[in-house]
C-alpha cells in the first residue's frame, strides 16, 4: 500500500449523485452482473447530497486482487494511469472488498473514467460510491414533535443538522437565573452551581449564600414586588431555559435540548421580585472562573453565560467590567434583547458591549410583538409567540408548583428569555465542535451564518435568524480560522466632541484578490455616550459601510465590539480606514484600535 500523506490537505468530495451517474453510464454487462440491492445503491437518486471520495471494489472469487492487498494496490495504480489519475487502494474491508481512494481534486469529468476501468475489467464484481454517512433519525423524545423551535423549516434553528457534528460534549453552561429545580429530563447534565442571592428577602430559602442552587420558588403576592405589580406564581424560569439548552437527549421522554450532551452548572441571582446587579456581577466573574470573595474557587467554569434576565437602563460601567473580564477570560457570554418591545438599547444587559444580544421571533420568522429590537441586537432565535396559539411558544421542562416545588412537567413560555438559550445551546455546539474558538469568533461566525428572517423585523433583529446547521458546519470545517491574516492599527486617535469625522488607516497588502464576504472589523472606543458615535468602514476605493448609527437612547459607555462587513465587491489590497464622528455634544472619546480579519 502507498503511504499518501498529503491527500487529505487537497480532499474534495464528490456527491454521490455524480459517482452514481457514471456508474449507471458504464458497460450494461457489469450492471446487469449486479444484484437488485447493488442498483439501488448506485441510484443517483438516492442520497444525491451525500458527499464521497472513495469506491469499493468488490472483485469475484478466484481473481487475485480479491485476497491479495498487493494485487488490489497494483490494480488501482494500473487503472489510475489508464483513467490519467492516482488512485491508492486504502484497505480491506469486513467483506474482502477493496477500499479505493478516488485521489485529491478529482474532477467530476474524471469520475467517469476511473468507473469504467472498474467496469471492463471482468474480475471485478461491483463498485460502488464510499458514502458518507449522517445521522438521519429524529430524537425519541415524546415531546420532540413540538419542538417547532428546533427543526421546522420556515423558522426553527436548523438544529438537527448540527448534531451530526457536535451535541455540546466538553463544554459547561453557566444558567444565571432563578436557579434550578429538580427535573429528571435534565438531572444527568446539571454540575454545581451556586446560590448568590445575598439579600434573604429575596432569597425566600432561609439563608444567604450558599452551593445550593435550587430554587424555592420566586412567586409573590398582590403589589409585594410594589405597586401595580400585582402577583405572580413561580415561574421556574431557569429550569425552563436549562432544558431548552441541555435537556437529555433520545431518552425516551420529554424535550429534546440543543446541546444535549453539554453540562448545565445553575447560578440562582434572581429571587422573590428579582436579582440585584451585584449579585449577577459576582455570579458573572465567579462563572468565567474568577475569584469572589467569601464564595469557593469555581470547578465548573463555563465556556459560555446564558443571562435571559434584564433591567431599564442602559448597561452600567460595573456590569460591563465584569463582562469583559469574563470575555478576556474565554467565556461567551449571551443576553436577551428584552421583552418590552422597544429599542434594546434602553436595558441592561442587552446594551453591553461585549456580549451577544439576542431578539426573539415567532413561529412564521418575524419578530415576536413583544420582542426589544435595535442596531444593539445580534441575533434573533424562536423565542414563540403564544398570541398565535399556546403550540407556538417554545416547550421546554418545567415544575408544576404554583409557589413551591412540585411535580415535574413541560410547559410553553415565551420571551427573549426563551430565545437566548437557542443562541446559547449553539455556542455550546460550537465550542464542542471547535474549542479554540474565542467569543469575538464565535460572535462572528453566527452571525456570518445566519439567514434572513422569513418574516419581517422592524426596529432591526441583528444579522437574521440564527442557523445552527451551518454554523457549527463552518467552524467545525474552518479549524477556528476567521480565514487568515489580521492587520490593525493601535495608534489612538481622539475622537472631537460634535466635530468632524476623524479616520485611521490600516494598510492592507500581500491578500490579493476581492476581501471575504465576511470580513470582520473590531473596533475598540472608549466613549462616554455612545450613541454619539457614527462608525464607517471606508474601502480603499471610497465605498463604505455603515457598521454603526448614532442613537439618542444608546447611553451606554465604549464600544467594543466586532462587525461583520460583505466586502467581497472590494479589492483586499490598499488603505482602509475607520471613520469615527461624534454627532452630538458634551461627550468626549478615543478610537483606540482597530483591525481587520481577512
Amino acid at each position: 500500500m502507498r503511504p499518501s500523506p498529503s491527500r487529505d490537505a487537497g480532499r474534495k468530495l464528490l456527491s454521490v449523485a455524480a459517482i452514481s451517474a457514471a456508474l449507471l453510464a458504464g458497460t450494461t454487462t457489469t450492471v446487469a452482473a449486479r444484484t437488485s440491492t447493488e442498483k439501488a445503491e448506485v441510484t443517483p437518486a438516492a442520497q444525491a447530497a451525500a458527499p464521497a471520495d472513495r469506491l469499493i471494489v468488490g472483485y469475484k472469487s478466484g481473481a487475485a486482487e480479491a485476497t491479495s492487498d498487493k494485487a488490489a494496490d497494483a490494480d488501482a495504480r494500473a487503472k489510475g494511469e489508464k483513467a490519467g489519475e492516482d488512485l491508492d487502494f486504502q484497505r480491506r474491508i469486513g467483506t474482502g472488498a477493496a477500499l479505493v481512494d478516488l485521489g485529491a481534486e478529482l474532477k467530476k469529468a474524471d469520475v467517469a473514467d476511473v468507473i469504467a476501468q472498474y467496469q471492463a475489467d471482468p474480475q471485478v464484481a461491483y463498485v460502488v460510491p464510499d458514502r458518507l454517512n449522517k445521522p438521519q433519525a429524529d430524537p425519541n423524545d415524546t415531546e420532540y414533535a413540538k419542538q417547532w423551535d428546533l427543526f421546522e423549516s420556515t423558522a426553527g434553528m436548523r438544529v438537527p443538522g448540527a448534531w451530526s457534528t457536535s451535541t455540546g460534549s466538553g463544554v459547561t453552561v453557566a444558567v444565571i437565573d432563578t436557579g434550578y429545580v429538580a427535573h429528571s429530563d435534565v438531572a444527568a447534565n446539571i454540575v454545581g452551581g451556586y446560590d448568590f442571592i445575598s439579600d434573604t428577602a429575596v432569597s425566600v430559602d432561609g439563608d444567604g449564600r450558599d452551593s445550593n442552587p435550587a430554587d424555592p420558588g420566586d412567586w409573590y403576592a398582590t403589589d409585594e414586588c410594589g405597586a401595580g405589580t400585582g402577583s405572580s406564581g413561580s415561574s421556574w424560569h431557569g429550569t425552563h431555559v436549562a432544558g431548552t439548552i441541555a435537556a437529555v437527549t433520545n431518552n425516551n421522554k420529554g424535550v429534546a435540548g440543543i446541546a444535549y450532551t453539554a453540562k448545565i452548572s445553575p447560578l440562582r441571582v434572581l429571587g422573590k421580585c428579582g436579582g440585584y446587579d451585584s449579585d449577577i456581577i459576582d455570579a458573572i466573574t465567579w462563572a468565567s472562573g474568577g475569584s469572589v470573595s467569601g464564595v469557593p474557587a469555581n470547578t465548573n467554569v463555563a465556556k459560555v453565560i446564558n443571562m435571559s434576565l434584564g433591567g431599564s437602563g442602559a448597561c452600567t460601567s460595573a456590569t460591563q467590567s465584569a463582562i469583559n473580564a469574563a470575555v478576556n477570560r474565554g467565556t461567551t457570554v449571551v443576553v436577551a434583547a428584552g421583552n418590552d418591545n422597544d429599542n434594546a438599547s434602553k436595558y441592561s444587559p442587552a446594551s453591553c458591549s461585549n456580549v451577544i444580544t439576542v431578539a426573539a421571533t415567532g413561529r412564521t420568522g418575524s419578530r415576536a410583538s413583544y420582542s426589544n429590537y435595535g442596531s444593539i441586537v445580534d441575533i434573533a432565535a424562536p423565542g414563540g409567540e403564544m398570541s398565535t396559539g399556546t403550540a407556538n411558544g417554545i416547550l421546554s421542562t418545567l415544575n408544576s408548583g404554583t409557589k413551591t416545588p412540585s411535580t415535574e412537567s413541560y410547559a410553553y413560555y415565551q420571551g427573549t428569555s426563551m430565545a437566548t438559550p437557542h443562541i446559547v445551546g449553539l455556542v455550546a455546539l460550537m465550542k464542542s465542535a471547535n474549542p479554540s474558538l474565542t467569543p469575538a469568533q464565535i460572535e462572528s461566525a453566527i452571525k456570518a451564518n445566519a439567514r434572513a428572517l422569513p418574516g419581517t423585523c422592524s426596529g432591526g433583529c441583528g444579522a437574521g435568524l440564527a442557523d445552527a446547521t451551518k454554523t457549527v458546519q463552518a467552524v467545525a470545517s474552518s479549524g477556528g480560522s476567521t480565514g487568515g491574516t489580521t492587520f490593525s492599527n493601535t495608534t489612538a486617535l481622539a475622537i472631537p466632541d460634535a466635530g468632524s469625522a476623524v479616520e485611521s488607516p490600516i494598510a492592507v497588502s500581500g491578500r490579493g484578490g476581492n476581501a471575504p464576504s465576511a470580513l470582520q472589523v473590531g473596533v475598540d472606543i472608549t466613549h462616554t455616550y455612545r450613541g454619539d458615535l457614527v462608525i464607517d468602514l471606508v474601502a480603499p476605493d471610497g465605498s463604505t459601510y455603515r457598521l454603526k448609527s448614532s442613537s439618542t437612547s444608546d447611553s451606554a459607555d465604549n464600544v467594543s465590539a466586532t462587525y461583520t462587513v460583505d466586502a467581497s465587491s472590494e479589492t483586499a489590497n490598499g488603505t482602509w480606514k475607520l471613520r469615527v464622528q461624534d454627532v452630538a455634544a458634551q461627550d468626549t472619546g478615543t478610537l483606540n484600535s482597530w483591525k481587520l480579519t481577512f
